[in-house]
């Protein structure tokens, strides 16, 4: 039998160096329920508040949604409604301080 010992995970080899490391973003897929509105955006501290960052697209059932790569962390954000700023109803919680857009922001947890 011919076969020559693995190097521990982190040490190399004769094919380079591995290792074994948490990726430190993660895919991120927001929904906002509205479907009389005409036009539905993203805001919060990943884009700096920005209304054109990050339009949302509608789906055929009337839900916006929208697909972002986020660091780790945690963020604010609202849904911006034909304008009108709105928490999600179904964030991870709500942050009473202020924002560029509104008292309170909906605050998600990416990890």
């Amino acid at each position: 039998m011919n076969s020559k010992p693995t190097p521990p995970l982190g040490t190399g080899g004769a094919e380079g160096n591995y290792s074994a490391r948490r990726p430190k973003h993660s895919v991120v897929f927001f929904t906002c329920d509205a479907p009389h509105a005409n036009n539905v955006s993203l805001v919060g501290d990943f884009n700096n508040w920005q209304p054109d960052a990050n339009p949302m697209q509608r789906m055929p059932d009337g839900c916006w949604t929208v697909r972002l790569e986020l660091r780790h962390g945690s963020y604010r954000y609202l849904f911006l409604v034909d304008g009108k700023p709105m928490l999600d109803p179904r964030a991870q919680g709500v942050v009473h301080e202020p924002n560029p857009l509104h008292e309170a922001a909906s605050l998600i947890v990416v990890s």
